[in-house]
């Protein structure tokens, strides 16, 4: 607990209270040491709290005085998880959950205005923006059914990267929100072996009276979490990525991989080494950074990397519209995989 919490803990204490409360009471209560309930109790008071201190009783607010801890009071990570709740429960659309959820919306509103400094100014002030977000399409609701139900699916499927529309026999094994997308993670029975698709590319999704295949938890997390992104499956190589002097001051404090080594360099570049299998979503994030970085090793990677951003200088060079499907069979030899699924 931090020492901005245990203010607002002590304040929350004597604010509810009606009564005095014992000074040892309240210290079991909060399960503070003495040196530590008498720290936050003289920063309380010092924040204008108007706490009373009755001899033999105990501590109270005056009631008579309207008080409130000024500013937000939430962590990072707080805030952003109530803000997503609002928004997400907001954009559901009407159903069976209805009564249930009403209640959340309710505390979710409440706590955000008990918390901060003026009624409406954090809706007004914060802003949550998602990038690139696609719609979830109309078989996410049959994919967690068969989800839930353990049993399999027959969907149809079009791949991006091949512009292709297959069939597929899958038993799902979890749905992952990535990037402001829904991933059905499932064992694909053409392909034996474990598959993502993205869930508003599935066109018809029907559930089969058959048991979904089991995949050890352990499995599935070494297949989609060891390697780059939502690319899964296990990291055959490690990119070392070199960034300038002007794009470490972000990179630095990015996180693209669980098990990513960085360090400063000399000249104030930045050197990043990261885990992959497949390489597209890798190189989609080292083209964003444009002349800011350059893939060191392995070399494969830098070859596809070269070849795209050729591609990229000729339509400009040229002045006119070019091809532009990747070129990754004339530039390298790192094929570009179907989107996580469509192989």
């Amino acid at each position: 607990m931090t020492f901005i919490e245990k203010i607002y803990a002590l304040h929350r204490e004597l604010r509810d209270r009606r009564t005095p409360i014992n000074g040892d009471d309240l210290q079991q209560r909060l399960g503070w040491p003495r040196s530590t309930f008498f720290r936050v109790l003289r920063e309380l008071q010092a924040l204008g709290a108007p706490v009373v201190t009755e001899r033999g009783r105990g501590y109270r607010y005056d009631k008579t005085v309207a008080f409130e801890l000024p500013g937000v009071w939430f962590s990072a990570a707080e805030l952003h998880a109530l803000l997503a709740f609002r928004a997400l429960l907001r954009d559901l659309q009407p159903g069976l959950l209805d009564a249930e959820i009403e209640p959340l919306k309710e505390k979710i509103e409440k706590l955000l205005a008990s918390r901060a400094a003026g009624r409406g100014e954090l809706e007004r002030r914060i802003r949550i923006l998602g990038m690139a977000a696609r719609e979830t399409g109309p078989h996410f609701q049959t994919c967690a059914s068969a989800l839930a139900e353990r049993k399999r699916l027959l969907i149809e499927y079009h791949s991006r990267s091949r512009d292709e529309l297959t069939q597929r026999h899958v038993s799902p094994q979890r749905l992952t929100h990535y990037r402001d997308a829904w991933y059905l993670d499932a064992w694909c029975h053409e392909r034996k072996d474990l598959r993502s698709f993205a869930v508003e590319r599935i066109r018809s999704a029907k559930i089969l009276d058959k048991a979904a295949r089991e995949i050890p938890d352990s499995r599935l997390d070494r297949h989609y979490a060891t390697a780059y992104g939502i690319f899964g499956g296990k990291p055959r190589h490690t990119a070392v990525l070199r960034f300038s002097a002007r794009a470490a001051r972000w990179v630095a404090n990015e996180r693209w991989h669980p098990k990513q080594r960085g360090k400063v360099l000399a000249d104030g570049g930045y050197e990043l080494r990261v885990p992959y299998g497949e390489p597209t979503e890798l190189v989609m994030d080292i083209l964003r950074h444009g002349p800011d970085v350059e893939v060191l090793a392995p070399a494969e990677l830098r070859d596809h990397v070269a070849g795209r951003l050729r591609d990229a200088a000729a339509i400009y060079q040229n002045g006119k519209s070019q091809d532009l499907e990747p070129k990754a069979a004339r530039t390298a030899d790192v094929p570009l995989p179907a989107a996580r699924g469509g192989a």
